[in-house]
This record gives structure tokens, C-alpha cells and sequence, in this order.
């Protein structure tokens, strides 16, 4: 069938043109949604060209939303609105009504530090040949970083920067190791780029060091871990943990580590990094949207300079750099003695509803980790069960599944417990109750 389709639209033997060609197949209906196409060599040989070029081809089909990845099934011609970021949207999808939603991972705009007084900010005006990172700036994230970087960049976010340096780390058909449970956009990103993901499991203090050695035996190209207030689980590093996981990591040269501090200020947890046994092999990006505003939509990255220096060259063909006078606006946050103080007040406030709510739940017979950060990793007996208790009390939560990587992992509920004001005892409560909750207890 793929065959039939292809070759009868195949004008010109390139990737561009094999790339229309199948293009034109799903668009006049021969190749319909979920169809799954040959392996590479397979294409390459039967239509004698190079699997290079086959590989080319599917890039291109990829970015323009007609293929996709899915799971075992290999590559499939995507269905009508199948595309985009699938976990990330079920992860934050809401029902209205909630009184109190805690699925969206979002911080409490009240924590967020004010932003200064505009007028104060007075940047020197900026050229198309400034550097990309304000030099003060880049100064003072040097000392505060948790080992030397050889590049700093500074990108539009977290997910920004990981999404240029997973796309220039990554080709079509490697293999990512990644936490299971995972930050689902993260997952989404891989997908679309291609990537087979592996998830390797964790516990309270992370990825675990035995599991990685064995997932490492698989030959990814990438590992992509978050040291600090994981999202969805709360779980940081300890220093021997970063160490065990360098100690494995070195035995792999060849593999990149990307690790996304993604909570920043808000962790109290230490600054731990594999860069600091491993700088040739780590990127590790920081953002500052959680703990100092959202819509400043800035992180900072360092890495080994041949990793970075093709991205930011790159770069310069499209956006060129991230605003100065935003950087010149969070290099006043960091160093404003208000906004240190906001910071510091949210963060402690946030460790402050955790604590509360895990005090809570402990009084109800479930048990968890201490952690950090703004979500709760909750075990349930049934998924959706729980969800439906929870938003019968007026409550919002998100379901596990779409942290999950590949089947199997226990029924859990994201839980934005950063976001719980007040009444934590009966929120704890509500909390196990909906933890227990199986399909034919809910009410009807």
C-alpha cells in the first residue's frame, strides 16, 4: 500500500521530493491516519535511495505534522489532530467549576516577587552586535552555579532551551533515557523529534543509579534528569546521589546529560549537578519562571562549548538572542533586596503547604516523602476513580498517566499542593479519601 502510494508521486528522488510525495499520498487519502511505513532500509532499497535520504525525508514529515512516533508501532501517518503536545495537554486539561484546581503545576502569582518599578530600569541602549548575555548578568549566574561553566547562554525558558538542545544533540531514531515519571512536555518534545524514550525509575532522592547503568546498556544518545523538586514527584538530589549517578555516567563518555532545574529559586534542596564530575558531557539549563515570574520566560544554560556554540550560532539566524532588557530586569530581581526577600518567603511558604499536606495525609495512613517544590505525587488505587472523588469535592487534579513512560507504572495523581492556601487538614482528607477511592464506590 505505502509503496503504491509513494512511487506514483515520487518526482524527484530526494528527500524533499519523497517527503511531498508522501505528503500528497495522506493528503488525497491513499495513505490514511495510523497507517505504519516501512522500516528506513526497507524504503531506501525498494525505491533505491539512500537511507540518509529516507531519514531526511522523515524529518521533514515530522516537523510538518504528518508522521509521528508511536510506541512499538514505529513511525505511522499521523491522524487529524493527533499532533502536538498530547501528554502536556492532558496533564493540564481543566473542567471548569473547580473551586480548587491543583492540576495545572502552575506557582501562586501571590508568591511572585513584584516586579520593579520600570521606570528604574535604565539599560544602556542595545545593538544587533551586543553580546547575547548581559555580562553582568552572566557574572553574578556564574558564581551562583553549581559548577564552572565553559558556555552560558541565556534561552526563552526552560523548555526552550531544552527543545534547541535536544533537537541538536538528537536524529531521528536515537535513544533518550529520561525519569519515570516525567515532566510531560519533555516527552512530547522527544516524540516529535523522533526519539525512542526509555524511562528509568526513581525514588525520593531521584534517578536511580542501578537502573541507569542498565538503561545505559542500550546505547542513548541523551539523558535528561532534574536534580532539584522533581516535577511530578518533589524528589532532589542528595550529593551522594549526584555522585552515584556521575560514577555511571562516566562509564559512558559518548552520552550527553541534560538536566533541567526547572524549580531554581524555589529549591532549597543543595545545588547539585553532574557537571561537577562530568563538564564535557552536561548541559544544565535553570529557569527562573517558577520562582520569579512566569511571563519573564527566561533560564540560563551552560554546557561544554561544542555543544553550545553550533546552537547559539544557529540561534542568530532566527530570534539572535533572548531580550536584553529582560535579562537586565531579572538581573534586578536577583540582586533587589525585595525581591530576594519574596523569593525566599515563597519558598519557605511552599515547603510550608507541603509539609502540611504531607503531615496530613499521614494521618490517614499514606506516607510520602518529604521532597520540594510545588507538586505532590499522589498513590491511588484507581486513576480515575480518584479524579472523580476529587472533583465532586470541587478539586482538580492531574492524572499520572500522562507522567507515565510505557506501561505499568502504579495509579498516582499529580497534585499542585503549592497552590493549597488554606483548610490543609481537610484537603489532606479529601486527598485520601479520593487515594482509596476505587470505580464503584464513587457515588453516582
Amino acid at each position: 500500500m505505502f509503496y503504491l502510494a509513494v512511487i506514483d508521486r515520487l518526482a524527484e528522488p530526494t528527500a524533499r521530493g519523497l517527503a511531498e510525495a508522501v505528503s500528497r499520498a495522506v493528503g488525497e487519502g491513499a495513505l490514511p491516519g495510523g497507517t505504519k511505513l516501512p522500516p528506513v532500509r526497507s524504503v531506501a532499497t525498494e525505491l533505491r535511495l539512500s537511507p540518509s535520504t529516507v531519514n531526511a525525508a522523515w524529518q521533514l514529515l515530522r516537523r510538518a505534522g504528518a508522521i509521528r512516533t508511536d510506541g512499538r508501532r514505529g513511525t505511522v501517518v499521523a491522524t487529524p489532530g493527533a499532533g502536538g503536545p498530547g501528554r502536556y495537554r492532558a496533564a493540564l486539561r481543566q473542567t471548569p467549576g473547580f473551586g480548587l484546581d491543583l492540576s495545572t503545576g502552575v506557582p501562586d502569582p501571590h508568591l511572585l516577587p513584584p516586579i520593579p518599578d520600570l521606570r528604574g530600569l535604565s539599560p544602556a541602549p542595545s545593538s544587533y552586535l551586543d553580546e547575547p548575555v548581559l555580562p553582568s548578568l552572566a557574572a553574578l549566574l556564574r558564581d551562583r552555579w553549581p559548577h564552572p561553566a565553559e558556555r552560558l547562554a541565556i534561552f526563552d525558558g526552560a523548555m526552550d532551551a531544552i527543545d534547541h538542545v535536544a533537537s541538536a544533540l538528537l536524529r531521528l531514531g536515537d535513544l533518550a533515557l529520561v525519569e519515570n515519571p516525567c515532566f510531560p512536555p519533555l516527552l512530547d518534545l522527544l516524540e516529535t523529534l523522533g526519539v525512542s524514550v526509555t524511562g528509568v525509575g526513581t525514588d525520593a532522592d531521584g534517578m536511580l543509579p542501578d537502573q541507569l547503568a542498565a538503561a545505559l546498556a542500550r546505547r542513548p544518545a541523551a539523558v535528561f534528569l532534574q536534580p532539584r523538586a522533581h516535577n511530578p514527584t518533589g524528589a532532589s538530589w542528595s550529593p551522594q546521589r549526584a555522585a552515584a549517578l556521575s560514577a555511571v555516567l562516566a562509564r559512558h563518555p559518548a552520552v550527553y546529560v541534560v538536566e533541567d532545574d526547572s524549580a531554581g529559586d524555589l529549591a532549597s534542596g543543595p545545588l547539585c549537578s553532574v557537571g561537577t564530575h562530568l563538564p564535557r558531557q552536561t548541559v544544565h539549563v535553570r529557569s527562573f519562571s517558577k520562582s520569579h515570574g512566569p511571563d519573564l520566560r527566561l533560564a540560563a544554560v551552560s554546557g561544554p562549548a561544542t555543544i553550545l556554540d553550533p546552537i547559539l550560532e544557529r540561534r542568530l539566524l532566527g530570534q539572535g538572542w533572548t531580550s536584553r532588557l529582560l535579562q537586565h530586569l531579572l538581573l534586578t530581581m536577583l540582586t533587589d533586596p525585595a525581591s530576594i526577600t519574596a523569593v525566599a518567603a515563597a519558598r519557605d511558604e511552599y515547603a510550608r503547604r507541603r509539609r502540611l499536606i504531607t503531615t496530613g495525609l499521614a494521618a490517614h495512613g499514606i506516607d510520602l516523602p518529604a521532597g520540594e517544590g510545588l507538586n505532590l505525587w499522589l498513590p491511588v488505587a484507581d486513576e480515575q476513580a480518584a479524579l472523580l472523588s476529587l472533583a465532586s469535592a470541587g478539586i482538580g487534579a492531574a492524572a499520572g498517566t500522562a507522567f507515565a513512560v510505557g506501561p505499568g507504572m502504579a495509579p498516582h495523581l499529580r497534585v499542585t499542593v503549592g497552590l493549597i492556601t488554606d483548610d490543609h487538614a481537610g484537603v489532606a482528607e479529601r486527598l485520601a479519601a479520593a487515594a482509596r477511592a476505587a470505580t464503584q464506590a464513587i457515588p453516582r
